[in-house]
């Protein structure tokens, strides 16, 4: 796993990397004799120890082992895999095909309350119609280099999994830029009935959708990079390699921050409205 952008991700790794450093200290072994005993080069245990390199299951039993600390195994095994967790390679996460990537996480999914996504790229995936699903999953497809393109039975398991919007007890709060209106993901008629459908989405009582215009007068954010918040315990940040999940309670913070000021800077109702029907126009 190769080094997060997240300090979240790093932090989490780094907590793990100093029990293990803690438990060959405790045990009075050199780096080189826990290498010795788990039958591995001692430059990995530097690396492990210095979360360069993230520890296996096995690692990790072989290491607690060594120093004598098997009652730690478990409880070392599950925080290394949360870490691990927290950064996901999308070619990691797309390895049983894109249909299965829209079912994951379905837990968290309805145990949100309020969602709060920003998207300076994409209509947010809630708000995808079939066609317009089908083009994005497409591109994802190609890039990814899949062996099996499943992107048009992923864009009806998306649809299908958006149907939560139309379900009580959840809140969407959504704010993209006036440009993701404009990128033009799938053919023009899809576009057309995937703009349409958020004049439709966006007037539903749990929706709130915002659109910062290209010509806002006055910017406290740019464009950022696209990410969801779950209530107040997670973010998900999407990035071209990755997925990063961020619970750290400063970051979340700052995100907050962040999405508010974005929020700030849109537009609404009528407003909002009227930006979408002028990218309808520009189709024709």
């Amino acid at each position: 796993m190769p080094t997060s952008p997240s300090s979240s991700a790093q932090a989490a790794r780094e907590v793990v990397a100093q029990r293990l450093r803690n438990l060959r200290k405790s045990a009075g072994l050199t780096v080189s004799e826990l290498a010795g005993r788990c039958g591995w080069h001692h430059a990995k245990t530097s690396r492990i120890e210095n979360a360069r390199t993230a520890p296996n299951a096995t690692d990790i039993r072989l290491w607690c082992r060594a120093t004598g600390a098997e009652d730690q195994i478990e409880d070392l095994i599950a925080q290394a895999l949360h870490a691990e967790s927290m950064y996901t390679e999308w070619r990691t996460q797309v390895r049983a095909g894109l249909k299965a990537l829209q079912g994951s996480d379905p837990r968290l999914f309805e145990d949100t309350r309020v969602f709060r996504i920003y998207s300076s790229t994409l209509v947010p995936g809630f708000l995808q119609t079939e066609g317009y699903a089908a083009g994005v999953l497409g591109i994802s497809a190609a890039f990814q280099e899949l062996p099996v393109d499943d992107s048009a039975e992923a864009a009806r398991a998306r649809v299908d999994r958006s149907a939560i919007i139309h379900r009580s007890g959840h809140t969407f709060v959504l704010v993209i830029e006036e440009a993701v209106l404009r990128h033009q993901v799938c053919d023009a008629e899809a576009m057309a009935a995937q703009l349409g459908y958020l004049l439709t989405a966006g007037a539903l009582p749990q929706v709130s959708l915002g659109v910062i215009p290209m010509d806002v007068a006055e910017r406290v954010q740019w464009p950022r990079e696209t990410f969801h918040v779950y209530d107040d315990r997670l973010i998900s940040v999407e990035l071209v390699s990755a997925r990063v999940r961020i619970t750290q309670p400063s970051e979340i913070t700052l995100y907050f921050k962040a999405f508010e000021q974005l929020r700030g800077m849109a537009v609404y109702g009528a407003a909002a409205r009227a930006l979408v029907l002028r990218a309808i126009e520009a189709l024709h």
